[in-house]
Order: structure tokens, then C-alpha cells, then sequence
């Protein structure tokens, strides 16, 4: 008796979830154009169009791209995305399907990139300042009539405040020996620093060099480059990702990817803010880039071939190593200061159109 009052239990709960199961609403199948994947220039319209069986009446239909709505419609007709203000790279579209009070959600993605080549650029050399052979330069920075540079290779990293005349440094701050210095802002009254791959950052007083404190740098691949617009940070990793910043407490609070008109930019490395847009060396090579700070949009292309001419280099000079590198920008004296890495000169340079 008491087995057969089991069998009947084992049935009805099972019998009991196949009802449940048989009123489950059910997804549909959704499609959603354009294909994944495909490209698009900016300020190009993307005709976006959900596709669902005839026999579903949504509620509402609304529309996202990366996250934020931009349109909502109530049938399968086309809606048209602006792309004028995106920024460059993979941007994700979501269609979200409401029904008698549930949702379903459709997703693709286009890769989009500047509407134009970037404007190529040479320089002109206005001055040339002595520098220090010894500074593997990561970040350069120019307040209050001196330099700072952040140098790097481990056991030879530091900060240091730099006559602009002399080359001389007056000020450092050395890091342990087992960090790898990296890129260096100045923010307020601090300096913050980061290191290459130890996923550390370092906060310092700007006029003792004093360490205030460290914090965990856990954004991006690796510590590269870093500068500020006065509102937040930027930082980059040494792919084509430019991340934003809290300028505060340190910690990501979005980005943008580097495209020109062709491909996305990698190894984009020392950055400066200067007069609304952010220019970047590339690492291993002789070219700057202007880049569009909302949007990730190459705008010139800076051709720095030839500044420290490789026929007055040094016959053991280790130029594999020892590239370009290092941007600062005198804001009252709207000059450009350029260097590399152990170079003899600090060069203050005019960029001129081709």
C-alpha cells in the first residue's frame, strides 16, 4: 500500500510539471538586421529592422545601441540609427521584444570608422634642449616651468623634476627596484604614476614627491600612457583602447577604441591632452596621432621621421629599444616638447600640414 501511494506521489508531481511546463511561454524566433559585423563610416544611417513570425503582436519594440535607447516602434518597420557622434569600433545593437508583459531580447553588431583619412602632418623644429641619456622615458609633463618624467626598466625607475634649460633633474623619487615604471599625470597638487604589468599605481605629492599612496590598477592589459582633460584621466594599455578614468579613486568609467579610416591604431603609448584632443605616439614608430577624445577617430597623423637623425646616432645606440616617446605640452607658452627614449634632446616642435 504504501509503495503504491508512492507510484501515485512520483506521478502527479511529474504530471504536475509537464502541465507547468506545457503553459511556459515559449521564446520566438528573432532576427535582427544588419548583419553582425558589418562596417559602416560614421555619420552613415544604419537601417535597423527586427524580423518575428506573423503571428506575434508586440506591445512595443525598443531599440538600443550599447546599452542606451535610441528608438521604439510598436511594428517590424525599419528604424533608422545615427552614427555622427558614436564612437569608432564595435558598437552593439539590441532590439527588445515586449509581449503581454514579458520581454525577449535580439542583438548584432557593426564596426564603425571614421568618415575620412587623417590629415598628414610633418613638424618644424623650433628648439632643442639637452636631455638626459639616462631617462628611458615613459611620461613627459610640463607645469609650472618645469618638466616631469616617469621612467621605466626595473631597477631604474623613477619621477623626476626636470630643469627645461639644463636637462638637470632637481627632484626625484625612485621606485622599488622590483617595479617597472610606467606613464604619469599630474592631477591637482598630486602626480599619479603607473607601472607596466604589476597592476599597481602610484600616487605622489607634486612638490615633495612624496608617495601619498598606491592603489590597484586592474583596467586594461597593461599600464602605458596617461594624461588628463581637468575632468578625468586617460589611459591606455598598449592595444587600441583608450580607457577613461575617475580622477579621484582611479577606476574605469568607459573608453574608446582608436580607428583611422582603414583599421583600428594598436600600441597607441604616451598621451597628452591639448586643446580638446588627445595626441598619442605609436609605440616603435616615428608617428603621433590626434585623436577625437569622444569618439576614438584618427584626425592627423603626425610624421615624425628624421627628428633625432639615425646618421647622428651613436654606432652601438640600441634603436629597437630606444624609440620615440614622450609628449608635453606648455599650455600658457602653447609649446610642444618631444623626445625618446635615453635620446640626448628634448626637442620643442611645431606641428605643420603637408
Amino acid at each position: 500500500m504504501k509503495n503504491a501511494i508512492y507510484l501515485f506521489l512520483i506521478v502527479l508531481t511529474v504530471s504536475s510539471c509537464g502541465c507547468g511546463n506545457k503553459t511556459k511561454q515559449e521564446d520566438v524566433a528573432l532576427s535582427l538586421s544588419p548583419d553582425a559585423g558589418t562596417t559602416y563610416k560614421a555619420g552613415d544611417a544604419v537601417a535597423v529592422k527586427i524580423s518575428y513570425p506573423a503571428d506575434i503582436k508586440p506591445d512595443s519594440i525598443v531599440y538600443l545601441v550599447d546599452s542606451t535607447r535610441f528608438a521604439s516602434k510598436k511594428d517590424s518597420s525599419a528604424i533608422s540609427l545615427k552614427t555622427d557622434t558614436l564612437p569608432m569600433g564595435p558598437r552593439v545593437i539590441t532590439a527588445k521584444l515586449y509581449q503581454s508583459g514579458k520581454s525577449q531580447d535580439v542583438s548584432t553588431n557593426i564596426v564603425l570608422f571614421p568618415s575620412k583619412a587623417p590629415e598628414e602632418y610633418t613638424y618644424k623644429i623650433e628648439k632643442i634642449y639637452p636631455h638626459d641619456t639616462s631617462a628611458y622615458t615613459e611620461g613627459l609633463l610640463y607645469n609650472d616651468g618645469y618638466l616631469y618624467e616617469s621612467t621605466g626598466t626595473k631597477g631604474e625607475s623613477e619621477l623626476r623634476k626636470v630643469d627645461l634649460e639644463t636637462g638637470k633633474v632637481i627632484q626625484r623619487a625612485k621606485l622599488d627596484p622590483k617595479y617597472f615604471g610606467e606613464g604619469s599625470v599630474i592631477v591637482g597638487d598630486k602626480i599619479i604614476m603607473l607601472t607596466y604589468t604589476d597592476k599597481i599605481g602610484f600616487v605622489f605629492d607634486k612638490n615633495t614627491f612624496k608617495l601619498l599612496s598606491t592603489f590597484n590598477n586592474n583596467v586594461g592589459v597593461e599600464g602605458w600612457g596617461m594624461t588628463s582633460d581637468g575632468k578625468k584621466l586617460y589611459m591606455d594599455d598598449k592595444t587600441n583602447r583608450i580607457w577613461f578614468l575617475d580622477k579621484n579613486n582611479y577606476r574605469q568609467i568607459g573608453f574608446i577604441d582608436v580607428y583611422d579610416d582603414k583599421k583600428p591604431i594598436d600600441s597607441v603609448n604616451e598621451l597628452e591632452y591639448i586643446d580638446g584632443n588627445l595626441y598619442s605616439n605609436v609605440y616603435t614608430t616615428d608617428t603621433i596621432l590626434m585623436i577625437n577624445p569622444k569618439t576614438g577617430a584618427v584626425l592627423h597623423r603626425i610624421d615624425m621621421k628624421g627628428l633625432w637623425p639615425e646618421k647622428d646616432r651613436p654606432a652601438n645606440f640600441d634603436d629597437t629599444n630606444n624609440v620615440l616617446n614622450g609628449i608635453a605640452w606648455d599650455e600658457k607658452g602653447k609649446r610642444m616638447f618631444v623626445t625618446g627614449k635615453k635620446w640626448p634632446h628634448l626637442y620643442q616642435v611645431k606641428f605643420v600640414k603637408k
